[in-house]
């Protein structure tokens, strides 16, 4: 077989296999899945030159091991975690960050825990599991997609298709992929009607806390309860829902709606959080506190296509490297290293 294969050595908790999501199934109830972070995803798949939405790996918290059983295999780590590469037995070190690395067989890939947010790891092919109503992305809950619907663990084997990589040479970027700053932007409604006036103002005065109450799924936010219009405001109708609708419970404290959301709910939704800033807001880690500004649709649909064009704008930029320290053995032996012969008299 000409595919690359990489098995999971230790831990794994936490980590799936996700792509860009299972788009086109929520009629029926399925949740979109797919990357938390999308844009850091795809630039972990530009280092090992995969198109972007390739399926990747995804953790969040602790760590892993995964070894090449049969390489070569190209690898590239994107977010704030560290990443460290053993020859076969020997000795660990450090993968610089935002550079691609081929592993050879036998040679091991330590990833530790994730300071905030998710990371991904990508590999030169992309994932090769099974597609499921068209996407390799993991949904926990519904034990559909990634390895038997579930996270990660000792044993696993991973196949991924290096002949779909696209470049013969490893890259690395400039600098960190560029994530804007600012308050995170939200459109209001469907159901900020359900909300005194008051409570719309003190959403967008307030500094809300991320809680530790997060996964896939979504994460709660901690601050002054948002007050409905009546107790009876408190619930609706379940209708349909999306990944950054925040939806507001009875007790009103908000909860945000990730990748792994639910397709309908019966709570109201004060905003919606644009596609262009939830990745940011998913990056968040617990304790720290995040503001919210309400924009017009025009304006996320201009911040969509700003954010597409900056990810395009620094996969672009990526350069050609070889890692400090770092042997590309697959490189060096398709090279004619010898050019010519001398005759040595005694």
């Amino acid at each position: 077989m000409s595919g690359g294969l990489i098995e999971v050595v230790s831990g794994g908790v936490g980590c799936t296999v996700q792509d860009a999501g299972r788009f086109g199934q929520r009629h029926g109830g399925i949740a979109l899945a797919g990357f938390l972070v999308p844009p850091l995803a795809d630039a972990a798949n530009a280092l090992v030159g995969n198109p972007a939405g390739s399926a990747c790996l995804e953790w969040r918290g602790l760590g892993f091991v995964v070894r090449v059983v049969r390489g070569p295999v190209r690898v590239a780590v994107a977010g704030r975690v560290r990443a460290e590469v053993s020859r076969g037995d020997g000795p660990w070190r450090l993968l610089p960050e935002w550079c691609s690395a081929t592993l050879c067989e036998g040679d091991r890939l330590q990833l530790g825990a994730v300071a905030g947010g998710c990371a991904y790891l990508a590999l030169g092919g992309g994932v090769q599991v099974p597609l499921v109503l068209g996407s390799r992305s993991t949904h926990v809950r519904t034990r559909l997609g990634g390895v038997e619907g579930r996270m990660l663990r000792p044993g696993d084997r991973l196949p991924c298709d290096r002949r779909a990589e696209g470049g013969a040479g490893e890259r690395m970027a400039r600098a960190p992929y560029p994530f804007a700053d600012g308050p995170i932007r939200v459109l209001w409604g469907p159901q900020d009607d359900h909300f005194t006036p008051a409570a719309r103002a003190q959403f967008l005065d307030t500094d809300w806390r991320v809680t530790p109450e997060q996964d896939r799924m979504g994460m709660r936010l901690a601050g002054p309860p948002l007050a409905h219009l009546s107790a009876a405001a408190a619930d609706i109708v379940s209708d349909g829902v999306v990944p950054g609708a925040i939806q507001v419970p009875a007790n009103g404290l908000p909860i945000v709606l990730l990748a792994d959301g639910q397709t309908v709910g019966g709570y109201p939704k004060i905003v919606t959080v644009i596609r262009a800033d939830l990745p940011r807001l998913a990056l968040v880690p617990p304790g720290c506190t995040v503001r919210f500004v309400a924009v017009e649709a025009s304006a996320a649909r201009q911040a969509l296509r700003q954010v597409v064009a900056e990810g395009q704008a620094w996969a672009a930029a990526l350069v050609p490297c070889a890692p400090e320290g770092w042997l590309d053995e697959a490189a060096l032996y398709s090279s004619n290293l010898v050019s010519g012969m001398l005759r040595a008299e005694p």
